[in-house]
Order: structure tokens, then sequence, then C-alpha cells
């Protein structure tokens, strides 16, 4: 886990989003409306905006582009439980939050997972992926 990730109010626009994510080599942040989350932005986001042509990044603002409902974990879920449901929804980060007022501890990603992965296999991993 990331903990305590940039995070982006919902009105900042594309193009803030996309510097900051360049600057700190991050893929997803947070958006935040009065404190609380309230969707998450992805690079991928900015990518399908930056692809429609006419429109500016600069122009676009958080809240326009990005995935609302965010899939939020308290900090105690279990990180087996989270990376099931990650993988069965296709879910490309866990935001942590605490409650009760949904404050941002910090972001799991899939890259986190793999790293973990990495990890745990250590020299297991030089076994043959069709093995």
């Amino acid at each position: 886990m990331t903990p305590s990730p940039l995070t982006l109010r919902f009105d900042q626009t594309l193009s803030e989003a996309a510097r900051l994510m360049g600057e700190h080599a991050v893929r997803h942040l947070p958006v935040l409306r009065d404190g609380s989350i309230v969707g998450v932005l992805s690079d991928r986001d900015i990518a399908i905006v930056e692809s429609l042509g006419a429109v500016r990044p600069d122009a676009i603002c958080a809240a326009e582009a990005m995935t609302p409902g965010p899939y939020c974990v308290p900090p105690e879920m279990s990180l087996g439980r989270v990376v099931t449901l990650m993988a069965r929804h296709k879910y490309g980060c866990a935001i942590v939050t605490e409650a009760p007022d949904n404050r941002v501890l910090g972001v799991f990603t899939v890259t986190d997972a793999l790293r973990l992965l990495d990890r745990l296999l250590g020299e297991a991993g030089s076994t043959p992926c069709a093995g």
C-alpha cells in the first residue's frame, strides 16, 4: 500500500492530475470533495479523455472523468480479501479509508499486489509460468 497518497480535489483539472501523476510516478489518484472520497482517477481515465481530440484536459475537471464510488476498504480488512475482490471485479486499486469520515489512508494497487507476489515467490519465481 502507498500510505498517505496524493489526492485530487474533484474540481482540479485533468492537466493538474496528469502533472501530479507524472511527477510522483503514480497511476491512481483518489478524488475528494470536502475531504471525503468521491471517486478515483486513473491515468487510463485521462488517456480516454485525451483521445477524444477536441477536448482540452485543462478544461475538464476530475469529477467529469473519474470513476465514482471507488472500491474502498477499511485498514483492518485482510489483504487476501482485498486482492480476491480486486481480481474478481478487475479493480485497478483499492482505496484504504478510515471511518467515520472515510479519510484516505492509502492506496493499494495491482502493482503493489505484484510486488508482494514477487517477494513471496522468491526463488520459486524461477519456475516456468506454464509449469
